[in-house]
């Protein structure tokens, strides 16, 4: 099965580092347009993808807790401002002493939140609508695959070469990238 961009191509990896020698080969050789998967997560392959580079899902933490500090302070100062007559023994009716607990839990609440919700944009779930390429039930076993959507049909037999050099113990293309379970 080829998509209007291309072929489908996947390799299926025993090892973790036999994977990592894959994605080097692969980048070093300028390929493109690659999905790595995973039966856990392993912080070699975040290092080898993204180069160093952090995750994006901090700046949604950021933004969540900065969000959350701000109502944790808002919340009660503008309650304490509605309502003056709760002013005990003439003290100062916004008092940021008397608000940092609250400010503390509105922060952290909202930025724990705002993290979860990161991960999940971030790593695409739910995966509604994932191509079949990738729905590979051994994935979730033990193995681990370089899966190619729409790989240039001109690059085909390179893409395969590299996949085959770095220790893929199968490699397939076309309609047969597609792994079904069989008698399921």
């Amino acid at each position: 099965m080829s998509t209007a961009s291309g072929t489908q191509i996947k390799g299926v990896y025993a090892h973790l580092d036999c994977l990592l020698t894959g994605i080097d080969d692969l980048k070093s050789a300028g390929i493109t347009g690659w999905t790595v998967q995973a039966p856990l997560p392993r912080h070699e392959i975040e290092e080898a993808i993204y180069e160093g580079r952090p995750s994006p899902v901090r700046w949604w933490t950021l933004i969540g807790a900065v969000t959350g500090l701000t109502v944790g302070f808002l919340l009660p100062s503008l309650t304490h401002a509605q309502w003056p007559m709760i002013n005990p023994g003439g003290k100062p009716v916004v008092s940021l002493p008397t608000f940092a607990v609250i400010m503390f839990e509105c922060t952290i609440l909202i930025g724990g939140l705002a993290t979860f919700a990161g991960m999940i944009v971030h790593t695409g779930l739910p995966s509604l609508g994932l191509p079949k390429i990738l729905q590979d039930p051994r994935v979730v076993d033990d193995k681990f695959t370089i899966s190619f959507i729409g790989a240039p049909a001109s690059q085909r037999e390179r893409i395969e070469e590299l996949l085959k050099g770095s220790g893929a113990v199968e490699v397939t293309h076309g309609a047969d990238a597609i792994y079904e379970v069989p008698n399921a």
